[in-house]
């Protein structure tokens, strides 16, 4: 049976791990930190099991044999031998990342592939170190991974073809959507569109056009109604009576016109800032308690629309 070893067990490796296992693959889970690995599998038996009784386990095999799949290590070398795949999860700093694949490197044979999941470190810099670099990638997963599945493919410049086409069918096995990029681009295409979208957002509260909530609703009782099954090319080409073209020759020269009306870059931590920030406090205080509840709230949610999109 094919092996992954994934690297590092916070939130992010353990869900690469759940998703691999769903799959039937034997993962191994490394942490630099004695015992971590271990714990990790603790708490992904706990997850497991929990989503086993709401009917949302994915893949074909229970619980109970997914977990079997799972082994930790606090050895690299160890949790390297046999695995054809690596999904690196450290610590979201370029150096920490350029270090380990340095070190892996000389663990592993040739061929076997090594992915990264940082969320917007560019894959020239982040493999640097690495001699091979045309087994390298990044595979930027959405979180919650388990629940959102989508996987951006982020190939270094030396990346092989026959690696981002192997990633894919992997990515594709155990459930997952993901998407290729053809280049490198700083914060790769899902952070580059977030950004747009939290830029103009800002600037309309800030600008005192709209309140914080309002504006969240904008999106999700909104464009999100939308966004969750078909994306904005296709929401423009479902709008028009004959296609985006059509669509284009209608509504280009306003959307020109809004664009160019656009301000700059907003402040997101001045004193400007301050007054935006305090209104989302007022709907929801920044203590663990009340984040704890809207994050467990939006999980749930993100497992329903899951479930929906699947049935």
């Amino acid at each position: 049976m094919k092996i992954i070893t994934v690297i590092g067990s916070g939130l992010i490796g353990r869900s690469w791990a759940m998703l691999f296992v769903s799959g039937g693959y034997n993962v191994k889970i490394y942490d630099n930190q004695p015992g971590q690995s271990a714990k990790a599998i603790t708490e992904i038996k706990k997850q497991l099991v929990e989503l086993e009784e709401a009917h949302m386990l994915r893949g074909e095999l229970s619980a109970a044999q997914q977990l079997a799949l799972l082994s930790s290590y606090d050895d690299l070398s160890q949790a390297l031998d046999g695995a054809f795949f690596v999904q690196e999860c450290v610590f979201e700093q370029l150096e920490v990342k350029q270090s380990i694949f340095h070190d892996m490197e000389r663990f592993v044979g040739k061929d076997v592939i090594l992915s990264s999941s940082t969320s917007c470190l560019v894959p020239s810099k982040v493999f640097s170190k690495v001699q091979n670099r045309s087994r390298c990638l990044v595979s930027h997963p959405v979180n919650p991974p388990y629940y959102v599945k989508l996987v951006e493919l982020v190939p270094h410049p030396e990346t092989a073809a026959a690696v981002m086409d192997t990633t894919h069918a992997l990515m594709t096995k155990v459930g997952q959507a993901p998407v290729l990029l053809k280049k490198e681009i700083d914060g790769f295409a899902l952070n580059r569109v977030q950004a747009a979208i939290i830029a103009e957002s800002w600037r309309l509260v800030q600008d005192g056009v709209i309140s914080v909530k309002d504006i969240d609703l904008v999106m999700s009782e909104g464009l999100g109604m939308r966004y969750a099954f078909i994306g904005p090319m296709e929401t423009m080409h479902l709008n028009a009576p004959k296609g985006l073209e059509d669509y284009m020759s209608r509504y280009s020269e306003n959307i020109t016109r809004m664009l160019s009306s656009f301000g700059p870059v907003p402040d997101f931590c001045g004193e400007a800032a301050k007054s935006v920030i305090n209104e989302m406090y007022e709907l929801i205080p920044c203590d663990q308690q009340h984040l704890a509840a809207r994050q467990e709230r939006r999980d749930q949610f993100l497992m329903r629309l899951a479930k929906l999109k699947k049935d």
